[in-house]
């Protein structure tokens, strides 16, 4: 029996920046890939570093750590010592994708690419003894029939295993993200009947999407909610704020349970969302579509990213006061991350602006990663924790909800989880 182990990883500033924060639901990716193995051959421990302690004193025969870019340096220190203990250990994941050959170096055999074929491929391969040192994703993987989580290795976590996936992708182009570097191009969906059947499996009343555009495919999303209804659940997703200003749509979520929808706005500055290539944002839009998701009784999440070309010092004020003003229910606040491969990476790379080559600091919560265009590093990284500060204070929190009016309670519950890890 080959003892593997499956470590989600996460470094200690993360680790530290979430440790109060109540409201944090659990990693899809290493559950997901512990479905694909064969428990006849392979006797499987996982670890989600979040809640976990990584156990480096006992024997594995082979470790498998999924690696993102500010992880890397903290997955390449486990791994070593792993190795060192002799056992093998394989990589994967977005860092192993966009840098390969850095990954490399750090392990014995590396995954490149979505997981569903090679991940499979390369366990009989271990199993034989015959497996290579690199495996590489050459086609989409269908998602029909994909094998369950297995949530019930994963010990700790009781309230927020409730984590799936309808769709894959998103057709959008933004210059920071590095979706289209990491996954196949193509947007695609699961049959609705296998997402319902594995939230139906699901053993809480909540769970999250973890899709990156759920609603990208109005047609699909509008079936896919017609057939959640019936479950009585609740729950969350990510989705494009110029998809919800389909009325229709709207109300098939909240018949379906939806509680919140994660919205990336952005930036409230019409130049800082072309220094993003967000261009299907238009801020004109923005309060009709907020009162509209408001009106159906479901919270907004936007997402608010700082350091743009165009930021200047009274960015920061600027967007309080409009959220504030929209209702904002609550804000995912990042400082802007060029990730590696991503269009803004080159832009900063080939201006030399990039600060530092320890990718631990490129997790766009506690670290600026690059010298900012129109303030210093240190007025972006002074106003972006001051944003945080504001924002989830209880003064700001009542102008807010005076505007949202929506599910106050829970609202509530949800901005208090943000201030307490504050």
């Amino acid at each position: 029996m080959i003892k593997l182990l499956m470590v989600q990883p996460e470094n200690r500033e993360i680790k530290r920046f979430r440790r109060f924060q109540f409201n944090n639901f659990s990693q899809l990716t290493i559950p997901y890939l512990a479905a694909f193995v064969d428990e006849q051959h392979y006797h499987i421990t996982l670890v989600d570093e979040y809640c976990h302690r990584v156990p480096y004193k006992k024997h594995f025969d082979l470790v498998c750590i999924t690696v993102n870019t500010p992880n890397a340096p903290h997955c390449y220190d486990m791994s070593a010592k792993f190795r060192q203990a002799g056992a093998k250990v394989v990589m994967g994941g977005p860092h192993a994708t966009l840098l390969p050959n850095e990954v490399q170096k750090h392990c014995d055999h590396l995954l490149v690419g979505e997981g569903e074929i090679i991940w499979p491929q390369f366990l009989a391969d271990f199993q034989n003894s015959t497996a290579q040192t690199r495996y590489h994703s050459q086609t989409p993987p269908s998602l029909k029939n994909l094998p369950l989580p297995r949530w019930d290795l994963l010990k700790r976590r009781p309230m927020m295993k409730g984590a799936v996936i309808a769709t894959r992708g998103c057709p959008y182009h933004c210059r920071y993200c590095n979706l289209k570097q990491i996954y196949h191009p193509s947007y695609r969906m699961r049959p609705i009947s296998d997402v319902v059947g594995e939230i139906q499996a699901m053993p809480s009343k909540f769970f999250v999407f973890w899709d990156d555009n759920l609603f990208a495919n109005a047609a699909y999303a509008k079936s896919l909610l017609r057939a959640l209804a019936p479950l009585k659940r609740r729950w969350a997703a990510q989705a494009t704020l110029s998809d919800c200003a389909d009325e229709e749509l709207l109300s098939l979520a909240r018949a379906a349970g939806c509680l919140y929808l994660f919205i990336g706005l952005e930036s409230f500055s019409e130049q800082s969302l072309n220094d993003a290539g967000k261009d299907m944002n238009r801020i004109a839009d923005y309060q009709a579509i907020i009162s509209s998701i408001h009106r159906h009784g479901i919270m907004v999440q936007a997402g608010i990213v700082f350091g743009f070309d165009s930021d200047t010092a009274d960015v920061f004020d600027a967007t309080l006061a409009a959220c504030e003003k929209l209702g904002i229910d609550g804000a995912t606040v990042s400082l802007l991350t060029p990730f590696p491969k991503t269009p803004i990476y080159e832009q900063l790379k080939t201006e030399e602006r990039l600060l530092a080559d320890d990718w631990s600091r490129y997790n766009s919560k506690t670290a600026v990663a690059f010298v900012p265009k129109n303030m210093s590093a240190e007025e972006l990284w002074g106003g972006y924790n001051r944003f945080r500060k504001r924002f989830y204070t209880l003064g700001s929190f009542v102008r807010r909800i005076r505007v949202s009016r929506t599910n106050v309670a829970t609202n509530f519950i949800i901005n208090l989880g943000y201030r307490l890890g504050i």
